[in-house]
């Protein structure tokens, strides 16, 4: 099963791209999906009663009920579209943190979190006079029961929580988050960024009050995210962007905002971008989650039983297989990712190095950054062969230089 070949970015690259957390390439079914829609149903959804712009709403349309499906929502309404995660979160925070929050009240993150889930609730939290505390990780790389349930209290009214880290691979026991959660009175907001592109997700089973993701991480185009949200959570919400397409009537002095899904999605949508999420829906439903699960343990596990021989790096993920998705971050002692990266980018190996959007993660595990790679079922084991040797020049180049 060649994958690589409804890729054609590795036609025309050769390169190892191990940077899919980041971005993952696009097959050609979700290019041609974009490429026909322009040339076939380009219109301004929901704007015009003439032929062309009902076809575009219900390409629109269309797409929102095949992501609901998809994620097992119980509602085509509870699919808003936006931008991307990041979007969504700050959404999520200024239109249900700054209603609902209040004095001594409690928000509680993860110290893994992506700044799109830890910034918006900093700015929120300092509005509304509540406070905003963290669960911490263990030596595993890992959140404890102990410390969800020391963390998650009667004040707590908010839970974020990244399903998978993107700096550390870990996969969170968000089924445990969120029944203790939900216990204490709070509600959830999950980040599926890291997860929906490798695992098939079950909003209704998950239980999850909202769950985010960007179309980019999972073969989609760049700026198209969701937020899913449980109806009456939504309902009970007030718009976050003002304009076009998300009003019922507007007067002089007040306006009235329409239903869901509308209320939400203000202006002229990335409608390609629905289009390619689509299609990138289908390609993975055509594949599978178990073919891509299989693809995946067995390349990443080649992947960390490769890099595991060489005793000169430092690698940051959990000993707990079952607990670790498709990241592996590292570094050479002694050297800059930076400088590994860009020697790793000459032997057409795509990592990305930095501090992955997670400084206070960091600034826990006491370090500065870190090399990423991230993994995606059109990898192989040639491409870790190509980590692996690009590495090995990298510490070759900088041995005599390193203080440890």
């Amino acid at each position: 099963m060649d994958i690589k070949k409804d890729f054609p970015i590795f036609n025309n690259r050769n390169i190892a791209y191990l940077d899919s957390g980041a971005t993952t390439q696009k097959p050609i079914q979700v290019i041609n999906a974009i490429n026909e829609f322009y040339e076939k149903y380009n219109a301004n959804p929901h704007r015009g009663a003439y032929s062309l712009s009902i076809e575009a709403t219900e390409v629109y349309e269309n797409t929102r009920d095949k992501i609901a499906e998809f994620i097992n929502a119980k509602s085509r309404e509870e699919i808003i579209f936006s931008k991307n995660a990041t979007e969504s979160l700050n959404l999520l925070a200024y239109s249900y943190g700054l209603e609902n929050l209040k004095q001594d009240d409690e928000v509680v993150i993860s110290i893994m979190e992506h700044h799109s889930n830890l910034v918006p609730w900093q700015k929120v939290c300092e509005k509304t006079g509540s406070k905003l505390n963290y669960m911490y990780i263990n030596d595993e790389f890992e959140l404890t029961d102990e410390e969800i349930e020391s963390k998650i209290t009667n004040k707590t009214k908010i839970v974020g929580i990244t399903h998978v880290s993107n700096v550390l691979g870990t996969i969170n026991n968000i089924d445990k988050i969120i029944k203790y959660a939900h216990k204490k009175g709070a509600i959830v907001i999950v980040d599926g960024s890291q997860s929906i592109p490798h695992m098939k997700i079950d909003v209704q089973k998950l239980d999850a009050d909202f769950f985010v993701f960007s179309g980019h991480k999972m073969l989609a185009p760049l700026g198209i995210g969701v937020l899913y949200g449980k109806k009456e959570l939504l309902n009970k919400m007030t718009p976050f962007l003002m304009g076009g397409d998300m009003i019922e009537y507007v007067y002089e002095q007040k306006t009235t905002f329409a239903p869901l899904p509308n209320k939400f999605e203000a202006g002229t949508q990335n409608v390609e971008g629905v289009v390619g999420l689509g299609a990138a829906i289908d390609y993975i439903k055509n594949v599978g989650y178990d073919k891509i699960k299989e693809i995946e343990d067995e390349v990443v596990s080649y992947a960390i039983e490769s890099l595991k021989k060489l005793d000169y790096l430092d690698l940051y993920l959990t000993p707990n297989k079952e607990n670790h998705s498709s990241v592996i971050s590292f570094n050479i002692k002694g050297v800059h990712p930076h400088d590994v990266a860009s020697i790793l980018d000459s032997e057409g190996v795509c990592v990305r190095s930095g501090n992955h959007c997670a400084q206070p993660l960091m600034r826990f595990l006491g370090i500065d950054s870190t090399c990423r790679a991230s993994f995606y079922f059109y990898n192989n084991k040639q491409d870790v062969d190509k980590l692996v040797n690009a590495i090995e020049k990298a510490y070759g180049m900088f041995k005599k230089y390193i203080k440890l």
